[in-house]
């Protein structure tokens, strides 16, 4: 599987924008709005937390698939580019999660 699947993928939520409604549900999706895709979102997190805490290995897998799919499309409603979420954690890459928070909370 290539390293650029989730890039891939945000590249075919955004083709769907202007796929037929009746035909493809992210553009349901999309057409929804910011809040629907939110939601769904959030209904997949539950999910996924459902299934690391009590499902098989198989589940969460899938639910973690479902996760992915449903950040993407919220970052696409909002017209964020994936690639300026890489570009953040590659930042935060090698430095350690207790001195990034602390940067975070210092500058905000």
């Amino acid at each position: 599987m290539s390293d650029d699947v989730l890039e891939r993928l945000a590249g075919v939520i955004r083709d769907r924008r202007t796929a037929a409604a009746d035909k493809s549900y992210t553009r349901q999706l999309l057409d929804g709005g910011v809040g629907k895709c939110a939601r769904k979102l959030g209904e997949e997190a539950v999910e996924t937390i459902i299934a690391a805490t009590s499902q098989s290995d198989d589940e969460l897998t899938s639910e973690a698939a479902d996760l992915l799919y449903h950040l993407l499309v919220v970052l696409e409603s909002r017209e964020i580019a994936l690639s300026d979420v890489l570009k953040i954690l590659e930042g935060r890459m090698g430095v350690s999660g207790f001195e990034e928070k602390a940067s975070r909370a210092e500058s905000g």
